[in-house]
């Protein structure tokens, strides 16, 4: 096995002090230790999966990359936490808490850390956790297969020795070596090996443990079995979670087997001590039913399901018989460890979790399907408003002199807001009118004016008085709230003969004629003379 894949040199100083940075320098090489080398590249290896995926499934890429820094921070810290707490005889100090170099991580611990990371930051981004759980439980399958490796060049998580009717090649396989001394601060020899002298397996003398079970070896062949199966199963997927349960059931249930064959004091026992016979087989059928009342509806054939259903309770037939003992006084007294527990809740919760989300799918199978960031974009766009509101817009006046002008929200071009007084006194300018739409056109500060025609002249006779319009609407459209039109009285014709005012008249309407310089003059009668 090689713990130390390879030594960084460094000047051999003399740096005054205690703790590792001394005892590095003082040495004159830094150590690259491998668990740390592979836990390292499953992050990366991960990273690029989990963003991916998220392009694949339309998430903001951004938002999950950052959110996948938070989930491997706190995975982290999840899963040394949850070493340290069983195996606090290690820990005298701080100091030791840090020391990840060495090993020393529990991966439910790191899923259950990573799971509460992500659910905090995808909460505050108010984006549904179940899309970024689907897109995230991959680079977890693909991580088991790549930190595993690093177990096992470190010689950690080692499974119990095996029986003399072993193959040869996992024999070879399962042997771990006296190391050289000073070679790692936690012993002269792997754990294996330092395990089996405490025990009185071997001799201090001895080259090499016991041959043991790879279990290294075999989670890491688990993890690309998953990765394969969560692969497919986003292919047939039916409503958002569905990748994520899976993936949780199935490593509950692969790590609860695994755990039956590893030896390492390290994992923690806890719970009541019950036969054998009992505790496991029991155990294995509490995933029997989980799978049968939750995953096994996923299988779309009857028969087939039915059949799976009734495979499901052979693993804990099995386990019984094998562990069955001669009689009562016999039986092998055990323990759960700390991930078979973990396994064995969470395998039962995301199989009922199951069961309710497939019913829903079943009824409401395009909307299982959405991903709701109705929430996440209206929090961008209010951050976006605020941004555009902190620079207002500004406008010249007459003098050069720059003056705010608030911005108006829900303005829209051609548009006025209801609310908003229309000027009816204009200098120069006339409004133009529509005889198709037989009303007065009002233009926002965007649009020009109508050019004025020639010989057209401006009604300049009521200050106070807005421009009229049909009887269709049966009200005038340019009036202000505040400033109502001044009733005409008998008799009085709009006066047409000023150049500062346009008339808005309308055929329909009947208003008064406001004669232009192209039409003729009426011919007078002899009265009139």
């Amino acid at each position: 096995m090689h713990p130390i894949l390879f030594r960084i040199p460094v000047p051999n100083w003399n740096v005054p002090g205690v703790g590792p940075l001394h005892e590095t320098f003082t040495q004159g090489n830094i150590p690259i230790y491998s668990y740390g080398v592979m836990l390292g590249l499953s992050l990366v290896v991960g990273w690029y999966l989990t963003l991916w995926l998220a392009e694949k499934d339309g998430l903001p890429k951004e938002t999950m990359a950052n959110c996948y820094v938070v989930t491997a921070l706190a995975a982290i810290v999840g899963s040394r936490v949850l070493y340290v707490v069983t195996n606090l005889e290690e820990f005298n100090g701080l100091g030791d808490f840090f020391a990840f170099r060495r090993g020393g991580l529990v991966a439910y611990g790191g899923f259950l850390g990573g799971y509460l990371g992500s659910w905090g930051y995808l909460k505050l981004k108010k984006i549904p956790l179940m899309p970024w759980a689907d897109i995230a439980v991959p680079s977890l399958a693909s991580g088991l297969a790549i930190t595993r490796i690093g177990c096992f060049l470190f010689g950690c998580d080692f499974g119990k020795p095996l029986g003399d009717g072993a193959p040869e090649f996992l024999k070879k396989i399962g042997t771990f070596p006296h190391w050289a001394p000073g070679m790692v601060d936690r012993g002269d020899g792997a754990p294996a090996w330092i395990q089996h002298v405490n025990s009185g397996l071997i001799d201090h003398e001895a080259t090499h443990s016991l041959p043991v079970h790879p279990t290294q070896l075999y989670e890491s062949l688990v993890g690309l079995a998953l990765l394969g199966l969560l692969m497919v199963q986003r292919k047939h997927q039916r409503f958002r979670g569905q990748v994520f349960m899976l993936f949780a059931f199935a490593y509950g249930f692969a790590r609860f087997l695994l755990e039956i064959v590893r030896d390492d004091a390290e994992r923690g026992l806890y719970g009541p001590e019950l036969g054998a016979h009992i505790l496991i087989p029991g155990s294995l059928a509490l995933f029997a039913v989980g799978y049968s009342i939750g995953f096994a509806n996923g299988i779309p054939n009857v028969t087939m399901r039915r059949l799976t259903q009734a495979l499901s309770f052979v693993p804990a037939l099995v386990a019984f018989l094998m562990m069955r003992p001669a009689s009562f006084m016999s039986a092998s007294i055990v323990q759960l460890s700390t991930s078979q527990w973990v396994g064995v809740l969470t395998g039962v919760a995301v199989s009922v979790a199951y069961m309710i989300f497939w019913k829903a799918a079943e009824a409401h199978p395009a909307e299982a399907m959405m991903i709701n960031l109705k929430a996440f974009h209206a929090a961008e766009a209010a951050k976006a408003n605020e941004s555009n509101a902190e620079e207002p817009e500004r406008d010249e006046d007459e003098d050069g002199e720059e003056t705010e002008k608030p911005r108006t929200k829900g303005k829209k071009k051609g548009k006025k807001s209801s609310k908003e007084p229309i000027d009816a006194t204009f200098d120069d300018e006339p409004e133009a009118s529509s005889e198709k739409n037989k009303s007065v056109d009002t233009k926002t500060e965007d649009e020009p004016e109508a050019p004025r025609k020639k010989g057209q002249v401006v009604d300049a006779t009521f200050d106070d008085e807005p421009e009229a319009s049909s009887e269709k609407d049966k009200s005038v459209d340019t009036k202000t709230e505040d400033e109502p039109e001044a009733p005409r009285k008998k008799g009085q014709v709009v006066d047409a003969t000023f150049d500062d005012e346009p008339e808005a008249s309308s055929e329909k309407d009947k208003a008064v004629d406001a004669k232009t310089e192209d039409e003729p003059e009426a011919p007078k009668s002899d009265d009139d003379e």
